[in-house]
């Protein structure tokens, strides 16, 4: 191989290593070269047309060279190249073949998606039907304040005819010794005549025990007992009259005095919640 210097100094490196055709009367410019021909062919690795001519001589620098390099302009679009990953590995039995139809393994495919499918959706419910439990859970009362939710009553501290209060969660809770009298008036209410429409033995378990909340169903004021039209109770605040069974007879009240859930665990006690 040869190598030219340039007026922009070295010569491209394609010249440097590849062969090239020669132009001009370059053995009478440049002295001491040899050449066996005039033209050279190219190297067949290198899809390049090289070419190098002399076109002249400066005082300062020397001969002058240029170089040409020409290559073919076609574009490639495609990458052919590339190898396509191999997905038979991740393929079912049944879809294997990516030629062929799935259409004929459908139903096979269908039963396993519902298989998988099933199992999960039983097991989510069930996580979450457990998550719920506990956070309710956490929420209700614990073991000590459900204790002090209740109260127990001595029965036979109560004179008949008369109506005690006691404490229960907070509220005022009437607890009557009804007579006689006040039972026999009670059960011959006419339910039509009420607002609240309740008959006095669904208000009881006991006919001689009226246990009911003292809290006005108007606006909660504490009515008074052994008092009103109808010698049950009456709210100072607005007005409202009760009879003996905690029904609203008269007044703003529209509903009748709460009964809580109570029990008679022998015939001296009442416990109530």
């Amino acid at each position: 191989m040869m190598s030219f210097a340039s007026r922009a100094g070295p010569l491209s490196p394609y010249l440097q290593s590849t062969s090239f055709a020669v132009t001009g009367p370059l053995k009478a410019l440049v002295p001491g070269v040899v050449l066996k021909s005039d033209k050279v062919l190219l190297d067949p690795k290198r899809p390049f047309l090289c070419r190098e001519s002399l076109s002249g001589q400066s005082p300062r620098t020397g001969p002058s060279v240029s170089a040409s390099l020409n290559a073919s302009g076609g574009v490639r679009f495609a990458h052919t190249d590339i190898r396509v990953p191999d997905f038979s590995d991740y393929r079912r039995p049944e879809v294997s073949d990516p030629k062929k139809s799935s259409q004929e393994s459908a139903d096979a495919r269908r039963v396993f998606s519902y298989l998988v499918t099933g199992p999960t959706v039983v097991v989510g419910v069930y996580t979450a039907k457990t998550a719920v439990t506990q956070f309710i859970s956490s929420m209700s009362a614990s073991a000590d304040v459900l204790v002090l939710s209740k109260v127990e009553i001595k029965l036979s501290d109560i004179p008949e005819g008369k109506n005690m209060v006691f404490k229960w969660r907070g509220k005022p809770l009437f607890v009557r010794h009804r007579t006689e009298k006040e039972i026999a008036a009670e059960a011959e209410v006419d339910l039509s005549q009420l607002r609240d429409p309740e008959h006095d033995l669904d208000r009881v378990q006991k006919p001689s025990w009226i246990i009911v909340i003292g809290v006005c169903t108007h606006l909660g004021c504490v009515p008074i007992a052994n008092a009103g039209d109808y010698g049950g109770y009456y709210c100072p605040c607005h007005g409202s009259h009760y009879d003996a069974s905690g029904r609203i007879r008269k007044g703003p009240a529209p509903l009748n005095l709460e009964v809580p859930y109570y029990e008679f665990p022998d015939e001296d006690t009442v416990v109530v919640g």
